[in-house]
């Protein structure tokens, strides 16, 4: 189940994982990225894992898991709805396998990466449908 709330992303419950997108070369220097990178840090980790572009660099954070979903090469490029998807259906592979069951993200893809709501959304729906996974966006 997909849902959409107003709020601050940043205020989900402690039990649900976060997931937004990063470049490959994990600059997170604009955008809600660079908030979760002063959140969370560690840089290092993220780009010793050598994840491509399609791909997800889940870190664990306590009881809960921050889904950096890679959907573009570079800081400056622009991600594609087949990159998302790729990283939203490894993202849900690892949460299946994790046993994860609340995710919160803001709009993926549709701040500075330019892709448009009702195309990510679409793709969000059609992932998470069928699985025991709640989504819920965050929108300020």
């Amino acid at each position: 189940m997909v849902s959409v709330v107003r709020g601050d992303l940043f205020t989900a419950p402690d039990f649900s994982s976060l997931a937004h997108c990063i470049s490959r070369d994990c600059k997170l220097g604009a955008g809600i990225a660079f908030l979760f990178r002063q959140r969370f840090g560690r840089i290092g980790e993220l780009r010793e894992m050598c994840v491509k572009v399609g791909g997800v660099a889940p870190l664990r954070v306590g009881d809960r898991f921050v889904y950096n979903l890679v959907t573009k090469e570079r800081y400056f490029s622009m991600p594609t709805y087949d990159s998302l998807r790729e990283s939203l259906l490894c993202m849900r592979e690892h949460s299946l396998l994790h046993g994860v069951t609340e995710i919160c993200m803001p709009q993926i893809g549709c701040g500075l990466d330019g892709l448009i709501w009702t195309k990510v959304k679409g793709l969000l729906d059609e992932i998470f449908h069928d699985v025991d996974i709640n989504v819920t966006v965050y929108v300020l």
